[in-house]
């Protein structure tokens, strides 16, 4: 029998909740907003759309959710990785015939895209290997490589070129230890939407070595005149493809928490162990409410063209508006975004009297002008900031010319 030497309490939490950390939040949360400011509190940080109610949800989708509630059909547990009917929504509407053709066995359904993530980051690493993530990047990627004890390599991406990626440097990163590399496209935080050349010259390093690609495509088709989204599965044969998606951003729904994994192999390279290792994983924690997988059918065939349009020239009109604005203020410099949410800006230190990184600028910035912006240091990238473009116009407006006289106050 074990001995037992317990003679007082001595509860202590995990390794893995030690190791468990959000970059945003560490940074944030000692951004003081002051509850007394004169001026009324405008965010630009948060990656939701719904937060100012100028983006909503078509009501065809509540309308689709609506009739299965109504149907009591879908009250109960569906399957872990997802009701077949659903799945083969998904697949009809993802897949491209003769290019990256899908069936219902090649569809994961998730809670949210972030689920996607990392079920996929849970299923292609073990600990001590290394994944390859873009830099700047979404701060989950590095949460979830450090919760495995997986080290992140973070490739480069060209501010100078569109946030292209700095291919040499993306394959001087891979080792025989390389279990995956992530691209992110269209990009968060930088607004990106890559070329059809571009993603065939990142798939040919991944083909060059043999490393599988996971391609968080949460933001399909959000894209901008002038700019097309190409889904990676679509322009190659040879390499396997996980794909990550939902209804959080395209349909406005981030609540919902409906996403989908993917499984684009031509050659049944993940056959033998990945397929039965994402269906392992989902079933430890199911996917989305049986509700909203019974209304999928629905919002993603028969959500009107017209929904999408507006999106786009919302988006579109929102960031012609980011762009002028924010030209004209000496001392930054921003990034043109091609699609997505996000606008990065260059913060030129040197130009400052009493700022001395992005981070100290956003603290002051909020403390001063009652305008939160994300610091680049949340995506590991310095000297930035990052700017969500979905307030409404006028807010936008407001927060701008605040930011105007703030730089105006700081300059040398």
């Amino acid at each position: 029998m074990a001995g037992n030497n317990r003679n007082a309490w001595n509860v202590r939490s995990s390794n893995v909740s030690k190791r468990a950390h959000n970059p945003i939040r560490q940074i944030v949360d000692k951004l003081k907003v002051d509850p007394q400011a004169q001026k009324s509190f405008i965010s630009l940080s948060v990656g939701d759309p719904t937060v100012f109610g100028n983006f909503n949800v078509d009501q065809s989708a509540n309308d689709a959710i609506a009739k299965q509630l109504y149907t009591f059909k879908h009250n109960g547990y569906p399957p872990a990785h997802g009701t077949v009917q659903a799945r083969d929504a998904v697949a009809r509407k993802f897949g491209i015939p003769d290019k990256a053709p899908l069936t219902a066995n090649d569809v994961i359904l998730t809670n949210g895209c972030s689920g996607a993530l990392e079920i996929c980051f849970n299923v292609l690493c073990n600990p001590g290997q290394n994944i390859l993530l873009p830099c700047p990047g979404f701060s989950l990627y590095r949460s979830l490589a450090d919760i495995k004890q997986v080290e992140g390599r973070y490739y480069r991406l060209m501010p100078e070129k569109n946030w292209q990626v700095d291919l040499e440097h993306l394959e001087s990163l891979i080792d025989d230890n390389t279990a995956a590399i992530l691209v992110n496209n269209p990009s968060n935080p930088c607004g990106s939407v890559y070329p059809r050349e571009h993603l065939e010259a990142i798939l040919a390093v991944a083909a060059k070595h043999h490393v599988p690609i996971i391609a968080d495509e949460i933001y399909c088709d959000l894209v901008f005149e002038g700019n097309t989204f190409h889904p990676m599965a679509s322009l190659t044969q040879d390499v396997p493809i996980l794909s990550v998606g939902g209804l959080a951003k395209k349909w406005l729904v981030p609540g919902w928490r409906v996403g989908w994994i993917l499984i684009q192999d031509r050659h049944d390279v993940l056959n033998k162990e990945v397929r039965e290792g994402l269906l392992n994983l989902s079933q430890v924690i199911l996917g989305p409410n049986s509700a909203s997988q019974g209304a999928l059918d629905d919002i993603l065939h028969h959500t009107p063209q017209s929904f999408y349009d507006d999106t786009i020239k919302q988006l579109e009109h929102n960031t012609s508006l980011s762009l002028s604005a924010v030209s004209n203020i000496d001392g930054l410099n921003p990034v043109t975004p091609q699609g997505a949410m996000y606008m990065m800006v260059g913060i030129d230190i040197e130009k400052f009297k009493d700022i001395a990184s992005d981070v100290e600028f956003s603290q002051k910035l909020v403390a001063e002008e009652n305008v939160l912006c994300l610091p680049g240091q949340c995506f590991d990238y310095p000297n930035y900031i990052r700017i969500v473009i979905t307030p409404p116009a006028d807010c936008l407006a407001e927060a701008y010319e605040r930011m105007a006289q703030f730089c105006a106050r700081h300059r040398k």
